[in-house]
C-alpha cells in the first residue's frame, strides 16, 4: 500500500512504482507488430517517413527537456555570480559523446549503407536513453507523494511508447524479423523506463537527468540522418514530407494530451 513520506504525502511503494516504470516502458511493444507488415515499397517508405516525424518531435522534446534546467543553471550564474557548470557540461558531454560516438561506431563497424536491423537497433538505443529520464521522473514524482502526476507521466509517457515502438519497427517492414529480436528491441527501447524508474525512486539527479537526455538527442540526430538515407525514391518528396509531418502531429498530439491531463 502506499504509505506517508515525511511530508506528510502520500507515496507509493517501491513495488507500486516500480509497477508504473514497468507498464510505462513495456508499452513500446504495442507499436512493434508492424514490423510484421508485409506492405509495398511505396507504403513502407511512407512508414519510414512517419516513423522520422515522431523521432523529430521526440528529438524537439528531448532538447526541451534537457535545455529548460540548463537556461535556469545559466540565469543564476548570472544572477548571482555562482558557477554552475555541472548542467552546461552534463549536456554537451553527453550530446557530443552520443552523436560522435555513435558516427565513429558507424564508421568503424557498419557499412556504408546500414540495414535495417542495424537502424532499428540505433533507433531503440536512442529511444531507450530518452527512456531512462522519463523512468527519473516517474520515479522522483512517485517517491515525494506527487501520485496524481506520477499516473499522468505514465499515461504520458505509455502514449509516447507506443508510437517510439512504431518508430523501431518502420524500418523493419518487409524483413524476416524474428520475434526474439523484435522482443530484444523492445526491451532496449523500454526497459530503461523500468531501471530510470528504480533509481527516481531513491535519488534524485537533475544532472543525471539532463546528461540522458542529451545521449538520447545525439543518438536520435544520427538515427534521424539515417532514416533519411534510406532510398524512398518509391514516393515523391511532397508524399514522404506529408508523412514525416503526419508522425510529427502523432507526437505533438501525445504531448499536447498530457499537457491536457496534467492542467486539469
Amino acid at each position: 500500500m502506499a504509505s506517508l513520506n515525511i511530508d506528510g504525502c502520500m507515496a507509493l511503494t517501491t513495488i507500486e512504482t516500480v509497477a508504473l516504470g514497468t507498464v510505462a516502458g513495456g508499452t513500446v511493444y504495442l507499436g512493434l507488430p508492424v514490423a510484421r507488415f508485409s506492405v509495398s515499397k511505396r507504403t513502407t517508405n511512407l512508414l519510414n517517413g512517419g516513423a522520422i516525424g515522431v523521432l523529430l518531435f521526440l528529438l524537439v522534446d528531448i532538447l526541451h527537456g534537457a535545455l529548460a534546467p540548463v537556461e535556469k543553471a545559466i540565469e543564476t550564474t548570472t544572477k548571482t555570480g555562482a558557477v554552475h557548470l555541472a548542467l552546461p557540461l552534463a549536456l554537451v558531454l553527453g550530446f557530443t559523446v552520443s552523436l560522435v560516438g555513435l558516427a565513429w561506431f558507424s564508421d568503424h563497424y557498419v557499412s556504408s549503407q546500414p540495414g535495417a536491423q542495424m537502424t532499428a537497433l540505433m533507433v531503440a538505443i536512442g529511444i531507450g536513453l530518452h527512456n531512462f529520464s522519463e523512468g527519473l521522473a516517474i520515479g522522483q514524482s512517485a517517491a515525494t507523494g506527487a501520485i496524481s502526476l506520477a499516473v499522468v507521466l505514465l499515461i504520458g509517457f505509455a502514449l509516447h511508447n507506443i508510437t517510439e515502438g512504431f518508430g523501431i519497427a518502420a524500418p523493419l517492414t518487409n524483413t524476416q524479423t524474428s520475434t526474439r529480436r523484435l522482443a530484444g528491441l523492445g526491451l532496449i527501447a523500454g526497459g530503461p523506463t523500468f531501471l530510470g524508474t528504480i533509481v527516481g525512486e531513491s535519488w534524485t539527479s537533475p544532472v543525471a537527468s539532463v546528461l540522458f537526455l542529451a545521449l538520447a538527442g545525439g543518438a536520435l540526430i544520427y538515427v534521424i540522418q539515417e532514416l533519411f538515407a534510406i532510398d524512398h525514391s518509391a514516393v515523391t518528396r511532397s508524399a514522404l514530407f506529408s508523412s514525416v509531418a503526419a508522425g510529427f502531429l502523432i507526437g505533438f498530439t501525445t504531448e499536447l494530451a498530457v499537457h491536457l491531463s496534467m492542467t486539469a
